[in-house]
């Protein structure tokens, strides 16, 4: 493998994007996994995906239909989080629904398509590596304010209504947060693929985390490299980013659990190890 490929100026800025992309994603997927409403990923992806062919039929910028469309998912998400993750689920299939439709009714947003259901990531440009990066700085200081009190809100709940905050007002600004960020991902890696960052890293973070904080730095670990690994694979491989990036999150996350089956198995044979 060329590992001095991804630094050539013609792919540098889409690895640069795509490495925040897998940075972030998997810290709001540990705080959408806490709350147990990690489909809701899915449904904010695809109907970003939707918004996005919406807003290029229209004629009007990709990323503001993307938003929008997620925007309004993340506001309802209070409503829907009554049917639990059959709402999420009836959102994602009328995203990818609606998405259909319009690609087969009209043609010229075929390669938009392509490029959000496939993930063609090394198509992306400067205003998509800006906009990541900014979502990635306001993210993370909305995430110093947030982080306690939806830890607060989900580990001790009784304590957090006693002090008088309101769990509706930071879940909607965590989840207009998630969206805004499931809108620029896949804009960039696809849909699919960044889904995939949301649940792959914090299932195995879940797991091998001893605490939170170690499990949000194993889950962007996770990330990172695994989508370092597909990166340099799809390039020198001519594949489509997206599906190998998805292959790639199997294959570790199969790695990770025959590694624990294995520890789980040795502290067996060992009671008597501390």
């Amino acid at each position: 493998m060329n590992w001095t490929a991804m630094f050539e100026p013609m792919f540098f800025t889409p690895f640069v994007t795509g490495l925040l992309v897998a940075a972030v994603l998997p810290v709001l997927g540990m705080y959408l996994r806490l709350r147990e409403e990690w489909l809701a990923a899915l449904a904010f992806a695809q109907l970003a995906a939707a918004g996005s062919l919406a807003a290029a039929i229209a004629g009007a910028p990709v990323l503001v239909g993307g938003l929008a469309l997620s925007g309004v998912a993340a506001t309802a998400k209070a409503w829907l989080a009554q049917s639990g993750n059959n709402g999420y689920a009836i959102l994602m299939v009328a995203g990818w629904g609606a998405s259909v439709l319009m690609l087969a009714n009209a043609p010229l947003a075929d390669h938009l398509g392509h490029a959000l259901f496939d993930g063609q990531l090394y198509f992306t440009d400067a205003s998509n590596l800006w906009s990541m990066a900014a979502f990635a700085v306001v993210g993370a200081l909305l995430m110093r304010w947030l982080s306690r009190k939806l830890l607060l809100e989900r580990m001790f709940p009784d304590f957090f209504r006693a002090s008088g905050l309101s769990a509706a007002r930071y879940h909607l600004a965590f989840d207009l947060l998630a969206a805004a960020g499931l809108a620029f991902a896949t804009a960039s890696v696809g849909v699919m693929a960044a889904f995939t960052l949301v649940f792959v890293p914090t299932m195995i973070a879940y797991h091998w985390g001893r605490s939170w904080r170690q499990s949000l730095s194993i889950a962007v670990v996770v990330g990172m490299i695994a989508y370092v690994v597909a990166f340099q694979i799809a390039l020198t491989q001519d594949q489509p980013f997206g599906p190998v990036l998805v292959v790639t999150m199997v294959i570790v996350a199969t790695a990770a659990w025959i590694l624990r089956k294995l520890a789980s198995g040795k502290l067996r044979r060992n009671p008597t190890r501390p």
